[in-house]
């Protein structure tokens, strides 16, 4: 069985870490873990206003946060399961939604296994959201896992005005 794990270092992904180190998979699974690198736009739409030095060191930077949160990942993965399971992982440059399902297709993935941040219907219309987008569009099955935190959005007490 070959699952995708997609993670963005979020609890919210975190959670869906967790929650494939601890099942049981058949010997001979393999586990992909990715996350897709957004590079950051130049400030302004002036290119030539900002030191090409900086665009290169925001590149680096953004690139090795994504490959620290694909090693934990694969780190924890490999700590917990069964030594007959391959973990391997990457990170993959583009947007979110079709990193994923262009990784998912071209590994031939069965199964892929993404966070939920928990919008509520407001934010998921301003912001998006990647596992609706991934679950409506997968030629696979996808698995959202919920965020079991109290930090997260969805969890989060409501909070009134004292005035």
């Amino acid at each position: 069985m070959k699952i995708l794990l997609a993670t963005d270092g979020s609890p919210c992904s975190d959670e869906a870490i967790r929650e494939i180190a601890g099942r049981p998979w058949p010997p001979g699974s393999e586990v992909m873990v990715i996350t897709a690198i957004e590079l950051p736009l130049p400030p302004t739409p002036e290119v030539w206003a900002v030191p090409p030095r900086y665009l290169d060191e925001m590149d680096r930077a953004v690139r090795q946060q994504a490959q620290a949160i694909v090693d934990r990942g694969v780190e924890e993965l490999k700590s917990n399961l069964d030594d007959a399971v391959v973990v391997t992982g990457k990170s993959i440059p583009g947007p979110p939604r079709a990193v994923i399902l262009d990784e998912a297709e071209s590994w031939g993935s069965d199964l892929i296994v993404v966070g939920s941040h928990g919008y509520r219907a407001w934010e998921r219309f301003l912001l998006g959201s990647v596992s609706q987008s991934v679950v409506s569009h997968a030629k696979c099955s996808v698995e959202v896992v919920r965020c079991r935190s109290t930090n997260s959005p969805a969890n989060a007490a409501p909070t009134r005005n004292k005035g």
